[in-house]
């Protein structure tokens, strides 16, 4: 018989208590280690977040607290040649909303029409809408202006009333003003509110955050081309809010660096005189110093308000600028194309002597009318008996067109293309101004993209004398003879003084990339420059020879001037018929040009007149050529600053 024992031996027992410490070291090694997992991760956390992302959540604790305010910086002046200042930055009170503190509960429709109604506030339906509509596509905390220039009253009675408007406020603001009004409007241009096209070509060019705190920018003129040196550059402050907003203290000033300011070559008094002597007529004046590019006077009729559209134009207001037949809002000097009529006859005359076509002693005999060998179309010449024999210079002191008929013909149409593209026609003039029109010079390849017809030599031959298919801007016209006085010296319209630094700098601004490249210095090369002097001997008959179509309009002058007077056709006249005012709408009626220089040694002025729809150029645009230098040259002293002092002694 065998009996069981549950008493476990001595060995037994020590291999239990051994197995069980081993057990606890390693449960306990697994636990430190876990422990120490841990610990080594929150210090790996606290290290992120408290070194490595510290600046993160500064910034967007901060944000809580502290706003950031972009400042606008002080837009740049504009100055005449004299100091007269053009553009001003006039402080007003206007009324803005910010998008963001709107009251969400209440349409912003019926806040504007409450508030137009409190404040009697000159705005219509259309204005409204067209707030809503910036609200729209605008950035939530940039401000949207509702009404400006305030008075005080409007600024007492929405003091009382604010709070029934959230997100409206009345903000001090620097708006520009320009005291001279219309005088100076299609060259100085004007600034107006940024729209949403606007702030798609900021962001563009990364150029949105310096407009932060910007609702104008340059839309036409001076205004828009040297924008950018206008401008200046946005400041900001740094302020602590609280948490409704409202600012408890400035934290941080970063000054605005304020705009540049401008001088022009324009002479006020002078850009006065011309519309004056515009008055009520459709047309422009330019007047430039030859020398050098300098525009003394620019001048289009009729012109418009500039003031309207910086305060914000009005819907009805802008309807009756673009509605208007008179068509103000057109810059007639650099964006009207008109025929050239007669005034481009001394030009034609230099590419005739360079090809030698004719000399300075070449007869010619100028007949009634002109025919192309084989054709029985006779083109006429403005007097009916013709001229007889005659020279160039008599050709161009009478202006018989049978002579220039056959120069053109003679000449080609590549020919005169291309000398009269190196005067300029057709082409752009360099001046500091985005709103230009190439017009039109006319060549073979243009009349078959344009109609899908072939050049004949019939179209040539009306060319000789400014007329066809021909049209130019008055701009083009001035400096083709300014280019003329300087034998062929380019010459670049201007309208800012400093324009070598200010356009290389404009230039260097929009094109980063790109090298400035310095215009040539020569515009028109020919054979022998007493062939300038050849078209520029015609001019001063014009003026002062016995059959000078301008001699009546400058007689007894205390300075010696040259001309050329032109009478640009707007329809054709049947071959058996003449040209009748009368019997005719006022807007088929020819147009009127003149161009003038002075004094005939030693040009310091070239103007040119173009009225439209009033008749001959001799008759009624030479005498305004003839005031315009009256007034630069005597009344202004101008004869006196620049004739050198021989010339004086000669005087």
């Amino acid at each position: 018989m065998f009996f069981w024992s549950n008493k476990k031996n001595d060995f037994d027992v020590a291999t239990d208590e051994t197995a069980e410490a081993n057990l606890f070291n390693n449960r306990m090694k697994i636990a430190i280690i876990a422990v120490l997992i841990m610990v080594v991760a929150l210090i790996i956390n606290l290290y992120t977040i408290q070194i490595i992302q510290f600046r993160s959540f500064e910034k967007r604790s901060n944000n809580n607290r502290i706003k950031i305010i972009p400042i606008s910086p002080p837009r740049g002046l504009i100055f005449d040649r004299n100091g007269q200042i053009l553009a001003d930055n006039k402080p007003i009170y206007e009324i803005e909303l910010i998008p963001e503190n709107l009251n969400p509960d209440v349409p912003l429709k019926d806040s504007l029409l409450k508030l137009r109604e409190l404040l009697n506030l000159n705005i219509d339906d259309k204005d409204i809408e067209n707030i809503i509509e910036r609200v729209r596509f605008s950035k939530k905390f940039k401000s949207i202006s509702v009404a400006s220039k305030l008075t005080e009253d409007q600024i007492a009675v929405f003091s009382v009333n604010q709070y029934n408007f959230k997100g409206f406020s009345i903000e001090p603001k620097l708006k520009r003003f320009y005291p001279f009004a219309d005088t100076v409007t299609h060259a100085l241009g004007y600034v107006s509110r940024i729209n949403q096209k606007d702030q798609e070509m900021l962001e563009a060019h990364g150029n949105a955050e310096n407009y932060a705190a910007t609702q104008d920018m340059g839309k036409l003129g001076v205004e828009k081309y040297y924008e950018d040196i206008l401008h200046g550059k946005v400041g900001y402050k740094e302020v602590e809010v609280d948490s409704i907003g409202r600012v408890v203290q400035t934290l941080k000033m970063v000054q605005p660096v304020p705009g540049k300011d401008i001088s022009l070559t324009i002479d006020i008094r002078l850009q006065q005189k011309a519309q004056e002597l515009l008055g009520t007529n459709k047309g422009a004046i330019l007047m430039l110093d030859p020398r050098n590019g300098e525009i003394l006077a620019f001048a289009s009729n009729p012109t418009y308000d500039p003031n309207m559209f910086v305060r914000g134009i009005l819907n009805k207001e802008y309807q009756e600028l673009l509605n208007n037949p008179e068509r103000p809002l057109i810059n007639r000097v650099s964006q009207g194309g008109y025929s050239p009529a007669s005034t481009i006859k001394p030009i034609m005359s230099v590419m005739g002597l360079n090809e030698g076509i004719f000399t300075a002693k070449t007869r010619f005999f100028g007949g009634p009318h002109y025919s192309l060998p084989g054709s029985t179309h006779k083109f006429r010449d403005w007097r009916k008996w013709g001229h007889g024999w005659m020279d160039v210079f008599r050709a161009i002191e009478i202006s018989c067109d049978t002579f220039f008929y056959d120069l053109a013909f003679k000449s080609g149409i590549d020919n005169i293309h291309k000398y009269m593209s190196l005067f300029g026609f057709g082409q752009p003039s360099g001046i500091d101004l985005f709103e230009e029109s190439l017009a039109n010079l006319p060549s073979k390849e243009w009349k078959k993209n344009k109609y899908h017809q072939v050049w004949v030599p019939g179209d040539t031959v009306p060319i000789g004398i400014g007329q066809g298919y021909w049209t130019t801007t008055l701009l083009q016209l001035v400096r083709a003879h300014a280019i003329l006085t300087q034998h062929g010296r380019n010459i670049i319209p201007h309208l800012a003084r400093d324009y070598a630094d200010l356009n290389k700098e404009e230039f260097l601004i929009r094109n980063p990339k790109q090298k400035y490249k310095k215009p040539e210095e020569t515009a028109v090369k020919v054979k022998s420059s007493s062939y300038f002097d050849i078209g520029m001997r015609g001019m001063y008959l014009v003026v002062n020879g016995p059959e000078g179509t301008g001699r009546k309009a400058f007689a007894g002058t205390k300075y010696v001037a040259a001309g050329k007077s032109g009478t640009a056709q707007i329809i054709n006249i049947k071959q058996d018929q003449r040209y009748n005012a009368a019997a005719i709408k006022k807007e088929h009626r020819d147009n009127a040009l003149f161009v003038a220089f002075a004094p005939y040694e030693n040009p310091v002025a070239v103007v040119g007149i173009l009225l439209e729809n009033v008749g001959g150029g001799s008759r009624f645009a030479a005498p305004i050529a003839r005031q315009m230098l009256d007034e630069y040259l005597i009344n202004l002293g101008y004869l006196e600053k620049e004739l050198p002092s021989a010339e004086k002694e000669k005087k």
